[in-house]
């Protein structure tokens, strides 16, 4: 019996290491939150990490919070200190999966994938679905897409006075080339 469990348990194990994985430590990631006849909101993550399990859809990723570049300095440190609070949450993640996921069928062609899972920012959870266009080419699985994210969803205080200078949707898209782990 013994021998049996221990069996089961290693075969279990060697389905999760023979898994195929693809990943990256280069995603990129950008927000905007500009509002028409203002200063541009806007900022990119190129260090963004990425891992899909490609057997059956799993999909996380991960940015460190200060790697999100302004172009304006100052706008940069605001970020950082008043509205991200990167001190108390620097990290925020995504958990979830690629609906009807099937490796085998991805081609050169992008082809159009719900993603769903939960974003976690300044330390609140929430689902998120996106949809993002997938294809393979020389043995790299690409994946690009968008979704939109509230500020005051994530408990994120846009002080009054520059409250109409920052848009009250952000446009969040992310772009990964992922290699066989």
């Amino acid at each position: 019996m013994k021998n049996l469990v221990l069996l089961i348990a290693a075969l279990g194990f060697a389905n999760i290491v023979s898994a195929q994985k693809y990943s990256t430590k280069t995603g990129k990631v950008t927000f905007e939150a500009s509002v028409p006849l203002f200063e541009d909101v806007f900022a990119q993550d190129d260090n963004n990490v990425a891992i899909i399990n490609a057997d059956n859809g799993d999909f996380a990723s991960v940015s460190v919070v200060k790697n999100f570049h302004f172009k304006v300095k100052l706008m940069e440190e605001h970020f950082n200190e008043s509205y991200a609070e990167t001190a108390k949450y620097p990290k925020t993640t995504f958990k979830g999966k690629i609906v009807n996921f099937d490796k085998t069928k991805l081609t050169a062609s992008p082809q159009k994938y719900t993603v769903q899972g939960t974003l976690n920012f300044h330390g609140v959870d929430k689902a998120m679905t996106s949809t993002a266009s997938m294809y393979t080419k020389d043995g790299k699985i690409y994946m690009q897409g968008t979704f939109v994210a509230r500020p005051a969803d994530f408990k994120v205080t846009i002080p009054k006075m520059v409250m109409k200078k920052v848009a009250e949707n952000v446009n969040v898209e992310y772009n990964y080339v992922m290699s066989k782990s």
